[in-house]
């Protein structure tokens, strides 16, 4: 079974039982909604809960970034790091 790659972790509520975007029988239902409406929605939310639905969404669509997320954390796990000096202090 996949995992699901998006954070379990959320600050917005988007879930199905919430908004009652689902059926009695559990299939999804359709609600159209404009780009302007998802845009709108998106300037009303606090400035975290805007960065946190924007990660979810690259994590959600792009495997390039989820496997860029893999690779820092094996890094970092590695040791294979550098301090913020060590990097810009050799552009001088």
């Amino acid at each position: 079974m996949k995992t699901n790659p998006i954070k379990k972790r959320r600050r917005y509520n988007h879930s199905s039982k919430a908004t009652g975007s689902s059926r009695p029988n559990g299939q999804p239902l359709s609600v159209p909604v404009s780009i302007e409406q998802i845009v709108q929605a998106v300037k009303k939310m606090k400035k975290n809960d805007q960065r946190a639905l924007i990660e979810d969404l690259l994590a959600a669509t792009s495997p390039d970034y989820l496997a860029s997320i893999r690779e820092a954390r094996e890094d970092y796990r590695r040791g294979r790091v550098r301090t913020h000096h060590d990097v810009f202090s050799k552009l001088k």
